[in-house]
Formats: C-alpha cells, structure tokens, sequence
C-alpha cells in the first residue's frame, strides 16, 4: 500500500496524506511534514487537520498557534469532527489555554509578544463545538456540555448539556464521564453525590489526570465514597505524576504531614515545589513557610524568601504577610522595616484582613504612605457592609479618628455598636463612647454595662476603666473591692494605667489597706513605662522614704522625667529636695489614674 501510495501521491491528496503520516512514524519528519502540507494545500481536510496538529505540536515546523488555527479552520470547514473539536477547544481558552504552549514561539515567529493576549471566545467556540458534536466527536460533545453548562451566563442551557455529557459518556469519552459527574455534584446530595463519583470514576479509570485528582479530593473528604485518606493519596499521586499542578500540591502535602502515606518531608518539599514552579501560589507559598521555619528541612531565608515571594507575586494574601512578618522580625538576620512595610500593603491590597488591620494601625500611629488611609478605610467600609463583624470595628475606629475621611463620631458609633454584639474590643469602645458622650448621647450606666461585658471578656482597657467606673461610682453603685480586683487583672496583663491605680489603692487611699513596698513596686513598674504621674509618685516614695529607705538621687531622676511631661508639682518637690529640708511621710500629693 505504502508503495502504491507514492505512486499515486502526485494525484492524490489522500494517497499523499497516507504517505506523510507512514514517513512520520519511520521518523522521518521532513518528508512526511513536507507530503501532509501538499495533500493540505490540495483542499484535504484530514490533511489540513494533520497539519494544524503539526504546528500545534511543533513536529517539523516551528510551533504556532496562528498557523493551526488557520488550518483547522480550514478542516473544520470541511466537516472535519476533530478539526471542529479543536478549533472550538482554541476559541474556549485563548491565550489563558493552549495559546499559553505558544508564547515563546510566537516571539520567536514575530521577533516580539503579542501586545494584546487573545482572548477566550466562548460564542464561536459554541458553534464549533455543536458542528463537532453532531458529527459524531465525542470530545466534541464533552466541550459542548461544559459550555452549556459552565460557560457564560448566556449560552448556558444545562439540561441540553446534560444530554450532550451523557452522549460523550456513552461514547466512552473519559471528559464526558468526569463533565456529568461534575455535573451531578451540583446536586448535593448523596444520591447526585454517589452518581457523581460513579462517573468521575470511570474517566479516572481511563488515566484522565483531573478526574484522578477530582475522585482523590472526593475520597479525601468522604463525598459520595467512603472516606479514605489512604486512597486519596494514591489518586494524588496519579494525578501528579499526570501533570495535574492541584495534585502535586496535594500529594506533597499528603508527604508532608503524613495524611494516608508514610511521611516524607523531604518528597513532599520536592512535589510542592514541583508545583510552585508550575505556577501553583498555595504550594509556593507551602515550600517558603518550610524553609522559613526549619524542622524537617533546615532553616533558610534566603530560599524562603525566593519562594514566598513567587507565591506573593502570584496573588497568595499569606505569602506577602509572612515576608512582612519575617522582615519585620529580623529573620536569617535580615531586618528590613521598608521591606516589611511594602510587603505588608501588598498583603493588605490582596485582601489579607490581618495586614489590612496591621495597616490601619500603623496609620493610627502616623505611619503609611500617601493613599493608605483612604484604602484601608475603604477596604474596612466594603468588608462591613457585607457583614464581618471585625471590619465594622475596625470602620467605626477609621470613623471616630478620621482615617481616609471625613472624622464621624455618631456613625462610628453605629459601626461598634453593630460589632458590639459579640467582639469584646468593641463593646469597650462602644461603652466609652457612651460614657463619654462621644456620637451618642451620654449614658453612664449602659455604658458601663458594656464595659463590663468587655472585662469579662479579658480587654484590659475595659477592666482598667470599669475598676475606675466602681471607684468613683459612674454608672452604678461604688465596689472597691471589685475595682482593686479589676485593676489587679489589667495590671497583669501589662496595662500601665490599671498598674498606677492599683498602686494607689496599695497607697492606702479609698478604703483599701496600705501596703507600701508593693505599691513603690507598682508605681515604678508604671514610672518605667512613661506615666508621669507614677513618676511622680515614686520620687516621693523615694524622696521621703515611704517604703522604708530614701534614696534622693533616684527620686531626682523620677521628679525630673515627670517635670519633662508637663507635671507642674513634680518642679516643687526638685525644689523641694534641693533645700535639703526635713521631709515629713506625706501622701497626700497622690493622684488616681482615671483609665
């Protein structure tokens, strides 16, 4: 036949095409490239089909989107089922698709990329795909079901779909038994469920990678099959081996922890990357947290930061963060505040709620750039309005400071009250404002209703001024003995000005035994921290030797750092202690902090 077939090439395109295909199995690419794109120019669509496969492929001509595209339109014109199939497959994906194998090549067929990428054409794609469908390809039917039922909003038609999966599957189409699986999932039910696994096990029988890795991530999680981590890694690790990027994620984090396979951190690091360079930013992501952190793998920056940094690029909120967080923190010795200041906004712009609040609060405090207020509030705005609860916190603090816009004191109000409803810090805020009259009409007793919740719920501003609330009876009864206990929690738990009050009540002032030694103690502790008045205070335990010895040179440096803030009673007593004079143990100078 191969014989005859030369002897009748010259006048025949089908004898010429049989020709090509015979050289191309024996290797020899040329001719055989050379006798398909003869038979192709005589007007034969197998052959014009073939041809196109050839530049897809790149087999003896330089790979090219544009070319096959045009010769599979040429087939497809011509009735060619497969050429129809693919024509429509290109028009789905556009450049995001198989036009992505063709990006360097185009450089190289036109010196330079394309300055705008094609784009998916879903409508002609349609129409391709119902020519291939009705003559007979049952890949054909597998696309024309996924557009009907996936596709745009428009074109959709998902009992027609339906009945086209079905052909495809009949068929013995592996994309048609997953397309009407997937389909079945929709349901959510475990009748649909358990049709759905069905289906996707039959394509993933036929080696079809997604539907390996489809059917691992249902085992995985008991959905419409017993759940068995065992199994579902062994379809991981088929899907990854396939090529299936998911699945290499997956299989490497099976590896990793040990889920259903022996553990194998050092597999497991080499699959995620496998997939990290393949583009996957959860994997990444995954190998930068690995060498960042050390264990298994040996701690390394360096690495960690090549890697986080690609899964940040890539849109992964978590990345950005954790490179923010180890620029911050001086990680591998790297300490690098405008790195981790960058890193923090491109967080916060992917939508990373914890940067955005790092954010908000570094703004609070007078840092950020230009333009981050504005974001930061719109970002909390948006969020709130669609229901989190902690971004209405955060909005009603943008609102009562001013931050990104206009200063609202009545509407943050509104904003905490709403978060008010189960996040502590904000019933403490909303309660103040209340005390305080700020937005809303003063109110003592609610508003101490609402702090108190706030102490119960451990916000240590919260217990500081609900115990100065009890002392001086605002909002309800007077209960120093429940404000000592109050002050003596938010001390422990670093705050200055529960630590000064607890020291005055120490002092022997409102009702409460004096205990001299542990108040100087406190009264340091809130010295040391910056709070003039304990400053004060502790110059004249000192100066006067309240708490047993004095020691004049260090109640100087106390005196002198409360006069730098401003306490005028603190430049007497430097006078004071200047002349020497005789002092009495007087007490009566002590001031109690109003948290």
């Amino acid at each position: 036949m191969k014989i005859v077939d030369r002897f009748l090439a010259p006048a025949s395109p089908a004898a010429r095409l049989r020709l090509g295909l015979s050289e191309l199995e024996k290797g020899q690419v040329k001719d055989g490239v050379a006798q398909i794109s003869r038979a192709a120019q005589a007007g034969l669509p197998a052959a014009q089909y073939h041809l196109a496969q050839c530049y897809l492929d790149g087999t003896g001509l330089p790979r090219s989107i544009r070319e096959a595209a045009r010769w599979l339109k040429a087939a497809a014109e011509g009735e060619h089922a497969e050429a129809q199939f693919k024509l429509a497959l290109l028009c789905m994906r556009g450049d995001a698709g198989m036009a992505d194998r063709d990006a360097s090549l185009v450089e190289e067929l036109v010196g330079e990329r394309p300055a705008e990428p094609r784009s998916a054409d879903p409508v002609t794609a349609l129409v391709w795909a119902r020519r291939a469908s009705a003559n007979g390809s049952s890949e054909g039917q597998a696309l024309l079901g996924f557009i009907l039922t996936s596709g745009p909003e428009a074109l959709r038609d998902t009992a027609e779909g339906e009945r086209w999966y079905a052909a495809s599957a009949a068929a013995g189409c592996p994309q048609g038994h997953l397309g009407l699986g997937m389909l079945h999932l929709r349901a959510q039910t475990p009748e649909a469920n358990a049709l759905a696994v069905s289906e996707i096990a039959k394509a993933a029988e036929a080696g079809l990678g997604d539907a390996l890795f489809l059917l691992g991530a249902l085992t995985h999680k008991g959905v419409g099959v017993e759940k068995s981590a065992e199994r579902a890694a062994e379809l991981y690790a088929k899907a990854a081996e396939a090529g299936i990027v998911a699945a290499q994620t997956s299989w490497g984090l099976a590896l990793l922890t040990g889920d259903g396979i022996e553990r194998n951190p050092v597999l497991g690091e080499t699959w995620l990357r496998r997939a990290g360079l393949a583009g996957d930013a959860h994997a990444a992501a995954l190998v930068g947290h690995l060498h960042a952190k050390g264990g298994d793998i040996p701690p390394n920056f360096a690495e960690a930061s090549i890697w986080l940094e690609r899964a940040a690029n890539a849109g992964y909120a978590g990345a950005a963060r954790t490179l923010s967080q180890l620029y911050q923190n001086g990680t591998g010795g790297i300490h690098d505040a405008e790195a981790a200041e960058r890193w923090m906004r491109e967080a916060a712009d992917l939508g990373e709620e914890a940067s955005q609040v790092d954010l908000g609060n570094l703004i609070l405090v007078g840092g950020g750039t230009a333009g981050d207020d504005v974001r930061t509030r719109h970002w909390f705005e948006n969020a709130a309005k669609q229901g989190s609860l902690a971004a209405a916190f955060n909005f009603g603090i943008c609102l009562s400071h001013g931050v990104g816009g206009a200063h609202d004191e009545a509407q943050a109000a509104v904003w905490l009250r709403k978060a008010a409803e189960e996040m502590p810090v904000a019933q403490f805020w909303y309660g103040r404002m209340l005390a305080e009259g700020r937005g809303v009409a003063r109110n003592d007793v609610e508003g101490r209703s609402w702090i108190a919740r706030a102490a119960e719920g451990g916000v240590p501003e919260a217990q500081a001024m609900l115990g100065e609330m009890m002392v001086n009876g605002r909002g309800g009864a007077v209960d120093r003995a429940q404000a000592f206990l109050h002050f003596e929690t938010a001390a422990a738990s670093g705050h200055i000005g529960a630590t000064y009050a607890l020291a005055a009540m120490l002092d022997g002032g409102y009702g409460h035994e004096p205990d001299f030694p542990r108040a100087l103690a406190l009264f340091r502790t809130a010295a040391e921290a910056g709070h003039p008045q304990a400053q004060l205070a502790t110059g004249r335990y000192l100066a006067r030797g309240i708490a047993g010895s004095k020691d004049p040179a260090e109640a100087r440096r106390w005196f002198e750092a409360a006069r730098d803030q401003g306490i005028q009673e603190a430049g007497a007593e430097l006078d004071q202690l200047d002349r020497a004079a005789p002092r009495s143990a007087d007490r009566s100078g002590t001031v109690f902090f109003a948290a």
